[in-house]
């Protein structure tokens, strides 16, 4: 399979199960690898037989930018599942980083990386 990789996609959500992390939100970032055969594509040089990645990467920051949620793996789901909606998307690796999570000690991001795919 091959692999289409969009990374460091950022947008504003409101998600977390803190009050202050759903009134005032904060920046997420992720990363996507998506499993596809881009061979038909290829062999035409044709946009039709692949992913748009352009479109892929409005609907991920819809989604962070869209209804909260309090965990990180539950958007982390919905971001999958919104590219499998993809026809030929058969698997996607997200990875949904949250640096600014509310911990009280130093520390560089807060991740949860998810595999989904068509079974």
């Amino acid at each position: 399979m091959d692999r289409v990789a969009l990374r460091g996609l950022r947008a504003r959500g409101h998600h977390g199960v803190f009050p202050r992390e759903r009134e005032e939100g904060q920046t997420f970032i992720v990363d996507l690898v998506l499993g596809l055969d881009t061979r038909p594509a290829a062999a035409d040089d044709d946009l039709a037989k692949t992913v748009h990645y352009g479109i892929v990467a409005e609907e991920v920051v819809d989604v962070v930018q869209g209804e909260p949620v309090d965990l990180i793996e539950t958007l982390a789901e919905r971001i999958a599942q919104q590219c499998l909606k993809h026809e030929g998307v058969q698997e996607v690796e997200v990875c949904v980083h949250k640096p600014d999570a509310p911990i009280t000690v130093p520390f560089d991001d807060v991740t949860i990386t998810i595999t989904r795919s068509r079974v």
